[in-house]
């Protein structure tokens, strides 16, 4: 089978799955009562069935194993270990809640099965900062956190209807296109299979009625882990210049790739810390928190971030050659940029709530305003909150 429809196939099979599967996720979720409930992180204001990941897992793991038929790909594996044993941290995480230190731990282990017997690790800087080759000691400790760091930023990313699934469909099919076209075919059919199931979850998670659904940390941790592999894979492909379409300044590309999520969760835990709170406590300070705030419903945020991530993207690949420093520097000025227009416009227009114990924009000098009922009906809040006639 030409490696074009091998990929197209494996995208609509992963795909057909995972609408298959939610809605008997639904039924079993509904049954057993596996809600995820409103709290001071979620958007929500209605108890919505949750573990969504599992078709997402499911889907990807099923196809791409027989995707990976007729090629010599040793490290699959240990990739499905690694996504295996994360898949089992959400699980746990969304039944009965882990504890930050255990998910971390874990975390680093699914990375070190992802670095040592998949032998999948950052060798090579680019140039940044004036290094190339880098040894085995330095790879292995920047391979792990950047692992940890974007599993976690897709885990915080999950706020809002679609959101971070539409990022990482985003992401994978810019990906699984440059594998494609590099002859990188074994990660294109990684990259699309789990497009795929990211797909058919994006459709209820965003559309459904009857059977909406989340992914939970279940799907979140597993599409970080799966993005954070095809990331490195990226870098390590370019190292080679020589070849077509090979892209240039990649460390900054790939962080430019993954903006949103990382730019959005820095800044979010720099607050907390300046607040002298913990940076894993949950807050509503996240840019699709902000939109909310503005009026935005859960499709237009989610619209708008990804369509602004991909016009942000076209325009890091045409500067590609730029340089690593400068496009990096551009990226961290028109991100940055881009995520306080929100603040802006919250203060302007006299939306920053009083005694909201989460929502904080931290302008000292600004009167903000009490909740009221009407406030949280409009789902500036999340419903439960005081009101400023129950205080």
């Amino acid at each position: 089978m030409p490696i074009l429809y091998q990929t197209i196939f494996c995208f609509v099979v992963s795909l057909v799955i995972s609408l298959y599967l939610i809605p008997v996720i639904v039924r079993v979720d509904r049954t057993m009562k596996l809600y995820d409930k409103p709290n001071e992180r979620s958007s929500a204001d209605t108890p919505v069935p949750t573990l969504g990941g599992i078709a997402i897992f499911f889907s990807f793991v099923f196809v791409s194993s027989f995707g990976m038929i007729g090629f010599d790909m040793p490290e699959f594996i240990f990739i499905v270990a690694a996504a295996l044993l994360i898949f089992f941290m959400g699980l746990k995480d969304d039944l009965v809640n882990l504890s930050p230190r255990k998910k971390l731990i874990t975390e680093v282990i699914a990375a070190c099965i992802i670095i040592f017997p998949a032998q999948i690790r950052f060798t090579n800087l680019h140039g940044l900062f004036g290094v190339s080759e880098i040894g085995m000691v330095p790879g292995v400790i920047l391979t792990i956190f950047v692992i940890v760091v974007i599993i976690n930023a897709f885990n915080l990313t999950d706020g809002i209807d679609g959101l971070a699934a539409s990022l990482a469909m985003m992401i994978t099919a810019i990906l699984g296109t440059w594998f494609l076209l590099t002859g990188h075919f074994e990660y294109a059919i990684l990259a699309f299979t789990l497009l795929g199931g990211v797909t058919g979850f994006f459709y209820f998670n965003v559309y459904g009625n009857r059977n909406k659904i989340f992914m939970g940390d279940t799907g979140s941790l597993v599409l970080g882990t799966i993005v954070s592999i095809l990331i490195i894979r990226f870098n390590e492909f370019n190292i080679d210049q020589t070849q077509q379409y090979a892209v240039e300044s990649v460390p900054a590309i790939s962080f430019g790739i993954l903006a949103y999520p990382l730019i959005d969760t820095i800044r979010v835990m720099i607050i907390r810390i300046m607040q002298r709170r913990s940076p894993f406590a949950a807050d509503r300070n996240h840019l699709h928190h902000r939109l909310l705030t503005l009026g935005f419903t859960h499709q237009k945020a989610t619209y708008t971030i990804v369509g602004i991530n991909i016009v942000f993207i076209a325009v890091l690949f045409a500067l590609h050659s730029i340089g690593i420093l400068r496009l990096t520097t551009y990226i961290f000025l028109s991100g940055g940029i881009l995520c306080m227009i929100p603040a802006y416009f919250i203060r302007k227009r006299n939306l920053i709530l009083k005694n909201d114990p989460v929502q904080h924009l931290y302008s000292p000098k600004y009167s903000p305003k009490p909740i009221t009922a009407e406030s949280v009906k409009r789902q500036e809040v999340p419903a439960g909150y005081p009101t400023a006639s129950d205080n």
